[in-house]
């Protein structure tokens, strides 16, 4: 295994690739410390990005002569999925296939399924793409409501910010969760964003717990909202009592256990409603809400409107914006 404190990523970058998918996991990667990052496009010139800004770069794809750790591929825009050219294609699948890990942003996912990487394997790719991904390869299984899907070596994740998810897992299997975590923190996101592909997070307001026991208690209730999540549940996980449990909460991050479930539950649903076309009865049964009468009233008190409308309210957006 490559030594932990000098891990060699190389980031392929083609002409048009969306910035953001880029800018994301670099970030992450150069704030985490211990990887050597180095850009490559196909000939080693710059490129444009799909903001304008150009993008100058370390190598070319064929100057990278041996194995690396890991290979990060961020995408086009998602008009911009099949002009490849095959040099480009060959060159991934190169240096994929000798590398420890494989991982790709967005769009990115196309670039790695022409070059046979997704072969046999689940993947994700931006939300509007994902229909267009599982026709063009059929041996990939495509999961459309995933932030991020890790398979064997490879990793892929959904669509722009999702990016900077995907790049928190692979630090914190890198180097662990307090490192990923501090990140997070430091960029003002969910270490593990709850639900399906929600481009945006609630959680920013939220500082790190210092207790692991409450650490443990809050990533519980992140991963799976829909579970039991009562004071005594959470106080019997934490092994702690219920009252020692709230003043945790009250001193390391200034609300209530419950507000904490609260939070969550709506932020996933508010994913559910954004990426999915289940009705907002399945959507307050997979969240942990009694009924949909009651997620109606919590998000007529937290957000302000109720889930149907805010259903449409996304819809219009995403519509307008196509």
């Amino acid at each position: 295994m490559a030594d932990v404190d000098r891990r060699d990523v190389v980031v392929v970058v083609c002409a048009g690739v969306v910035l953001l998918d880029l800018a994301g996991p670099v970030q992450v990667l150069t704030g985490a410390g211990g990887y050597r990052l180095r850009l490559a496009s196909l000939d080693g010139h710059a490129v444009l990005s799909d903001t304008g800004v150009v993008l100058n770069v370390d190598c070319a794809l064929s100057d990278v002569d041996g194995p690396v750790d890991t290979v990060v591929v961020p995408g086009p825009p998602p008009s911009l999925p099949d002009r490849f050219p095959p040099a480009l294609i060959a060159g991934i699948a190169r240096l994929g296939g000798a590398a420890r890990r494989v991982a790709s942003v967005c769009t990115g996912a196309f670039l790695l399924a022409e070059a046979g990487l997704l072969a046999g394997r689940q993947a994700t790719t931006h939300w509007s793409m994902c229909a267009e991904l599982a026709a063009r390869f059929p041996d990939v299984a495509v999961r459309p409501n995933a932030i991020h899907v890790r398979d064997g070596r490879v990793v892929t994740s959904a669509g722009v910010t999702a990016g900077i998810d995907m790049a928190l897992a692979l630090v914190e299997e890198d180097r662990g969760a307090d490192v990923a975590r501090n990140i997070a923190r430091h960029l003002v996101v969910f270490l593990q964003r709850p639900g399906g592909q929600s481009q945006f997070s609630a959680w920013g307001d939220v500082p790190a717990p210092r207790t692991p026991a409450l650490r443990a208690v809050l990533d519980t209730v992140a991963a799976e909202p829909a579970a039991d999540h009562s004071l005594a549940g959470m106080a019997a996980r934490a092994m702690v009592s219920e009252r020692h449990l709230t003043r945790l909460f009250r001193r390391e991050l200034g609300i209530t256990p419950g507000q904490y479930v609260t939070r969550v539950r709506v932020e996933a649903a508010r994913t559910l409603l954004e990426s999915s076309d289940a009705g907002v009865e399945v959507v307050a049964r997979r969240c942990g809400w009694g009924s949909d009468e009651t997620m109606r009233r919590v998000f007529l008190q937290v957000l302000g409107t109720t889930p149907t409308e805010y259903r449409h309210r996304f819809t219009r957006l995403v519509e307008e914006k196509i």
